[in-house]
């Protein structure tokens, strides 16, 4: 497994867990150290628990020397990061292109190499070129593998995918990945196999989709606010229809985090490329934009429109919650959005505060809850932490300078924040 990022990392413990022998391989010297004293780099529920059994076991271990795994491997995964590119937005590729040149000076053997990566339609092919071009004797296949993992239940969505995708025409490859992905038949997992070009666009085209449903149910949530409407009883009403489902119909306060940005970004690129706009995923990553920086507005809003020496707090910093990925996170430009207003901000989150101190080094960080509440003109819950789903809200209110809470995650009820008395603001169902 070629990178210990957060696929990398989560596969690699979950083919080991398997009853694979896997290798994990970084040239970040400090973070294999880390590994191999049991230190786990990001926060995922049960992954420590998952590495520690299998290296325990010795089916798992970490190394920054690629040639001796590579030799002996009959696959190798290439999971590492494919950020966005500075200036266009394309996926950048450096990283994989690195990987392929180091894979096929250390290959021995017929081996499969897979890119696990989230990478633009056609990778596959630059790096079968880049193999052949490094090392002309070597026997491989280069196949697409795309992960659908959710940070915060991967491991769950590792061992019981909806399906498993796997791009490649070569039947060895085939035979050599249906036996990496056995143990999940017992699961009845679907593999899917199809032409690698097609498993690449699957990946980019899945991520667009559901970025599209968080879209369309924010915006509608905008329009039930004019109207008098509930949205979460309108995405109830359009989610019992089975052509259109429940899932990702929760209005907010816009998607961040490592992949619905990067990843429609990307496909827009690609599209733009082959001359092939694709207008309505364009028109949702402009109109995620616009929303992530609104939020600011609707805090001022609900403090009379001036937000100058008010004190705010904010619950919940990570993009979602179980994860301290702060990556395009929603709180970063509504925090910003509510400093460059003239508030003061202090937050709380239960894993993210340290990732978050990069991002926002100028706000206050507080010990929980209701020590974030305290002295606040207003609370806005940011990220849906279970832990905000239980708080005693009369001792918040008694923190709270003003109770005026902004809830940009639709976690309370309405009528009960009405008789406890808070000036309620939600998304998508008007104030009280």
């Amino acid at each position: 497994m070629i990178g210990t990022g957060y696929v990398g990392l989560v596969s690699g413990a979950c083919f080991a867990d398997f009853g694979h022998r896997v290798t994990c391989v970084d040239t970040d010297v400090a973070k294999i150290a880390a590994l191999k004293g049991g230190a786990i780099p990001i926060f995922e529920p049960d992954l420590d628990r998952l590495v520690a059994d299998s290296v325990k076991a010795g089916r798992l271990d970490f190394t920054t020397d690629i040639a001796g795994p590579v030799a002996e491997a009959d696959a190798v995964f290439i999971a590492v990061g494919t950020p966005s590119r500075r200036g266009d937005g394309h996926a950048d590729l450096t990283y994989v292109h690195a990987a392929a040149r180091d894979i096929a000076k250390a290959l021995k053997k017929f081996t499969v190499v897979v890119t696990k990566s989230t990478v633009p339609v056609g990778t596959g092919d630059e790096v079968e070129r880049i193999i052949r071009e490094t090392n002309p004797k070597a026997e491989f296949a280069v196949a697409s593998n795309p992960e659908f993992l959710r940070e915060g239940a991967a491991i769950r969505d590792f061992k019981h995918p909806d399906r498993i995708v796997v791009g490649t025409d070569d039947e060895r490859a085939r035979k050599i990945l249906g036996d990496v992905y056995r143990p999940l038949y017992l699961n009845q997992a679907p593999i899917m196999f199809t032409e690698r070009r097609t498993a690449e666009l699957i990946k980019y085209a899945a991520n667009a989709f559901l970025a599209t449903k968080i879209t369309f149910i924010n915006e509608m949530a905008d329009l039930a606010e004019k109207v008098g409407a509930d949205v979460q009883e309108v995405a109830r009403g359009i989610g019992l229809d089975n052509r259109i489902g429940a899932k990702f119909l929760n209005a907010g306060p816009g998607f961040g985090g490592s992949c619905f940005p990067k990843d429609t970004r990307a496909i827009v690129k690609t599209a733009l490329d082959h001359d092939v706009p694709l207008r309505i995923v364009e028109a949702v990553l402009a109109v995620n934009d616009n929303r992530k920086r609104a939020m600011s507005r609707k805090v001022s809003n609900a403090l009379g429109g001036n937000l100058r020496g008010k004190n705010i707090a904010v619950l919940g910093l990570t993009f979602k919650p179980e994860t301290d990925d702060m990556r395009e996170a929603p709180s970063i430009p509504l925090v910003t959005g509510l400093l460059d207003l003239g508030a003061k901000v202090r937050a709380y989150d239960p894993v993210g505060m340290e990732a978050a101190k990069h991002e926002l080094p100028d706000i206050e960080y507080a010990k929980d809850a209701y020590d974030c509440a305290r002295d606040a003109d207003a609370l806005v819950i940011v990220t849906e932490w279970v832990q905000f789903r239980a708080l005693d809200l009369p001792r918040l209110k008694r923190e709270m300078a003003q109770p005026v809470i902004v809830d940009l995650r639709n976690i309370y009820r309405r009528e009960d924040m009405q008789g406890l008395g808070f000036v309620y603001e939600s998304v998508g169902r008007g104030a009280i």
